[in-house]
Parts: structure tokens; C-alpha cells; sequence
């Protein structure tokens, strides 16, 4: 059966300014989910799931998803406060304005896949080989198998110059996920070196060859089984948090610390770009210009 393709679109973009997921990068004002979704069909998938929020609806629907919908099985789903809250939990939350993290917004999409499926950011560029190989794993299981997947990137080829990012710093043994940690905030310092700077404001230097996360997960419907878990255990302890969020790396931590999985540690070498903050668009759009010249991309994606 053909993967499923999942794309976290529901973010606030409060760094950035402004509803980047349908910001125009490319040459005739594609957005870079444009070519994320060119990038899948091509590899193998057979449907995409867009995570949105409510209030984007119709500016999403005329800036991306009906043109995506004429080239490909597509459809979305909300992120909304409410989902999947018992009625004294909506209450306890009553007043929090940020949404509750990537992987609440994975579990709102949870009927709408049917195959293993794999989750990429809104805002990132993954590159072509990065979906090949997950296509082709994901193609090989069945919706029970506990053997999940990532790919992970090297992290200095997914850093930005314009401020700080978040990244979860993988251990690798014997080409399996061993942990990931979430960094929250890793930057270059006025010597361009990298620096992580930790909550309790200790701040570590880092190589830049560390593995790390970018939300590109491969899962079979399995793995839904100990998000359940997950977030029932995140809401008792942070329902009424007005920022804590609940993280899918985190959570996929958890299916290989209580034994119910393992996740294949696949990795890309191509080096990220994405939307950040505002600076960033115009160097998303060199890229991309690149990325058409070099004939990676045909100057138009799609027929119509």
C-alpha cells in the first residue's frame, strides 16, 4: 500500500510573522509545501493530510490546497483547542491561545490515515532523497509493525544565521534511534560557532556533526497506540500550562523507552532550508530558483 503523507501546517508562525505555510516561494508564487507534496507523489506517496488551523481555512484552500487536490488524493483536518480535551480539561485550559504541540496535532489526523504514514514540518525543505527513502520503508510495512523510522540530519546543515531553532539531538546505535533530546534553543554565536543554550541558562558548544531531528518521522497506525499515552500522560501534568506543548520526538522517544517499538534511524545529507523568521524567504526563494535552474524542479509542478 502507498504511504501516507502528514504535513503539520497549524503553527502560529509567531517568529516569522505571519502564516508562512502558504507564503509564495517559488517561481509562479508556489509555496514551499508545493514542492514537499511534488517531492512525496514523485517518491511514492499515495495521499497527503494537511494539519491546519480553523481560521486559515480559506486562505490555506485558495493559496495551496486546492491546487494540491486537482494533482493528488489530498485532504485536511483541524487542529483545534478542544480536540481531543474531556469537557473539565477544555475548562482548565479555558484562555490558552497556542496550540498544543506537534504531536496533539498528529493525533487530531489520526482517522484520516489508513496506511503508515510519514510527518514533515510545514516550514522546512527535506529534499527529494529524504522522502525516497522513507516512501520506499514505509511501502514495505504493514499498519501493525512496530518498526517505525526517522531521517535525521546533520546539524550543521540545518542551521540558520537570522536566530536561534529547535532541534532534538538524536544518540544513534547500530542504525537505530537510541534517544532524542530537544535543544530549544541552538544558535551561532558572534564567533559562528554553534551554542545550545539550556533552560537553566548553561550554554553548550556543539560540533555541528550531531544527528538531529526535523520532525521527519515514518510510522506504521501502530505507533498511535502509545501517542494515546503519551498525551494523557502530557494533559495531566500540563493541562493547565499556557505554553507547554506536547512534541511528537518526544513521544516517539517513548515507543523505544517503554519497549514498544524501535524507529530505523535513516539519514540526509542535503542541507535544510526553511521559514523561520521573515529573512528567511528570500534565500528560500534563491534556492528554489536554484533548485528549477539546475532542472531539480520543472519551472512549473503542476498541470494545472
Amino acid at each position: 500500500m502507498k504511504p501516507t503523507l502528514v504535513v503539520l501546517a497549524a503553527g502560529m508562525g509567531s517568529r516569522y510573522g505571519g502564516v508562512k505555510q502558504i507564503d509564495g516561494v517559488g517561481l509562479h508564487d508556489e509555496c514551499l509545501l508545493d514542492f514537499a507534496t511534488y517531492d512525496a507523489k514523485k517518491c511514492g506517496f499515495g495521499k497527503v493530510v494537511f494539519i491546519i488551523r480553523k481560521d486559515i481555512e480559506e486562505a490555506f484552500r485558495e493559496r495551496l490546497f486546492d491546487r494540491i487536490a486537482r494533482n493528488f488524493d489530498a485532504e485536511y483536518v483541524f487542529q483545534q483547542h478542544e480536540t481531543l480535551l474531556t469537557p473539565q480539561q477544555i475548562k482548565d485550559s479555558e484562555g490558552r491561545e497556542k496550540p498544543w504541540g506537534t504531536e496533539h496535532a498528529v493525533m487530531c489526523a489520526e482517522k484520516a490515515i489508513k496506511t503508515p504514514f510519514a510527518v514533515i514540518n510545514s516550514d522546512d525543505y527535506y529534499g527529494r532523497q529524504a522522502f525516497e527513502v522513507l516512501g520506499k520503508y514505509l511501502s514495505s510495512i504493514d499498519n501493525d509493525c512496530r518498526e517505525h523510522a526517522m531521517v535525521g540530519y546533520v546539524l550543521g546543515n540545518t542551521m540558520s544565521h537570522s536566530g536561534s531553532v529547535s532541534r532534538g539531538v538524536c544518540t544513534v546505535k547500530d542504525n537505530m534511534l537510541d534517544s532524542i533530546v530537544e535543544n530549544l534553543k541552538i544558535y551561532y554565536d558572534d564567533n559562528d560557532k554553534i551554542i545550545s543554550e539550556m533552560p537553566d541558562g548553561k550554554k553548550v558548544s556543539m560540533t555541528g556533526k550531531e544527528w538531529v531531528s526535523m520532525n521527519l518521522f515514518g510510522f506504521s497506525p501502530k505507533a498511535f497506540e502509545e501517542f494515546h499515552v503519551y498525551w494523557d500522560n502530557f494533559m495531566k501534568e500540563s493541562c493547565k500550562s499556557p505554553k507547554a506543548e506536547a512534541l511528537l520526538p518526544v513521544a516517539a522517544s517513548d515507543i523505544i523507552r517503554h519497549n514498544n517499538g524501535v524507529i530505523k534511524f535513516f539519514n540526509s545529507q542535503e542541507t535544510w532550508f526553511g521559514m523561520t523568521y521573515p529573512q528567511d524567504r528570500q534565500m528560500v526563494k534563491d534556492e528554489i530558483a536554484k533548485k528549477i535552474k539546475d532542472g531539480y524542479y520543472p519551472e512549473k509542478l503542476w498541470e494545472k
